[in-house]
């Protein structure tokens, strides 16, 4: 950007950006503000004088030294370096604390794992970076544990960028492990789980796949033959199929609005006694009730079949046996 004159008609916006500017870059050479702004160095030198005439009037309703912004003179002078040493009300506002900064910095670590962030990283980092020094107390460390999927995730999203295939171990709905050769479609997320909808090969028909169910995903150097732009992909992720599995259950009405991507149009609700209901769901297998359940602890009774039923079962008692043994060798 070529320098331009600094018009007093936009001189109230460039103060307005430049004080925080200044704040984030403590010591900041006069020519690098003047580049970002758009300014000759000459004018930014001018404009951050010019703000050691601003601040708010104290309680007397006059500006007194305290009520003034000031910078380091000397530094500006000798070294042609900008740094703010009086904030005036900037270090008055409120702030977030340790804890809600932290919560928000492992938002944002989250976002930067999104497919299709990649792009935004920078903006995120810088944020991050903002939130950690302008808590009002330092922020505990935190970092996102993305579990097994995420060297997964990371290959399976260069394919989608380069349009080749991946090739898989996945769990089917009999239970066995099967390698899959797949043309990557769409990477999407529901809560914190990653699903994968591409053209398997092997039943030459678009399936979805939990990422964190995928073993061993290796992306080949064959071109996927089937792409985004040439099928087109429902915006249901959990579209009926004619190999689902038909599973009854009992479900709390309170929990009905958080579960409705798991409801088909077949789906009837029939109330089950006070504050429930009885409905159907359709799953790939019986092995990916364990989610649902675990997730809707208290609110969702799987009723059917006794197959349904046994896996659910069964995946509890091993959860317990697990707490119990844990449990022993700490005791």
């Amino acid at each position: 950007m070529s320098p331009r004159p600094a018009f007093a008609a936009d001189r109230l916006a460039f103060l307005l950006s430049v004080v925080p500017y200044l704040i984030d870059h403590p010591g900041v050479p006069v020519a690098e503000a003047a580049a970002h702004f758009g300014l000759t160095a000459d004018e930014m030198q001018a404009q951050v004088e010019r703000i050691t005439g601003m601040g708010v009037p104290g309680a007397t309703k006059t500006y007194g030294p305290e009520d003034l912004f000031d910078i380091d003179w000397e530094a500006l002078d000798d070294e042609g370096r900008i740094y703010i040493t009086n904030r005036v009300v900037i270090e008055d506002a409120p702030r977030f604390s340790a804890r809600e900064a932290a919560a928000l910095i492992a938002g944002l670590q989250y976002l930067q794992a999104i497919p299709g962030a990649a792009d935004e990283s920078e903006a995120l980092a810088a944020l991050i970076a903002k939130l950690s020094r302008g808590a009002s107390a330092t922020p505990p460390a935190v970092a996102i544990d993305r579990g097994v999927a995420d060297e997964a995730l990371e290959v399976v999203r260069g394919a989608l960028a380069a349009g080749i295939r991946l090739e898989f171990d996945y769990l089917n709905a009999r239970g066995e492990r099967e390698r899959r050769p797949v043309d990557p479609l769409r990477l999407e997320s529901r809560d914190d789980v990653w699903y994968l909808r591409g053209w398997c090969h092997l039943r030459n028909d678009v399936r979805i796949f939990r990422v964190d169910r995928m073993e061993g995903v290796t992306a080949t150097d064959v071109p996927a033959e089937h792409t985004p732009d040439e099928i087109a992909l429902s915006e249901t992720l959990f579209d009926p199929s004619a190999d689902d599995l038909v599973v009854e259950i009992r479900l709390a009405t309170s929990a009905i609005p958080g579960f409705a991507e798991y409801l088909s149009d077949d789906s009837k609700l029939v109330p089950d006694g006070p504050g429930f209901v009885r409905t159907s769901i359709r799953v790939a297998h019986f092995h990916s009730l364990k989610r649902v359940v675990g997730t809707m602890a208290g609110l969702l009774t799987v009723v059917g079949p006794p197959e349904a039923r046994q896996a659910v079962a069964d995946w509890a008692a091993a959860g317990a046996d697990r707490y119990r043994n844990t449990g022993a060798e700490h005791s």
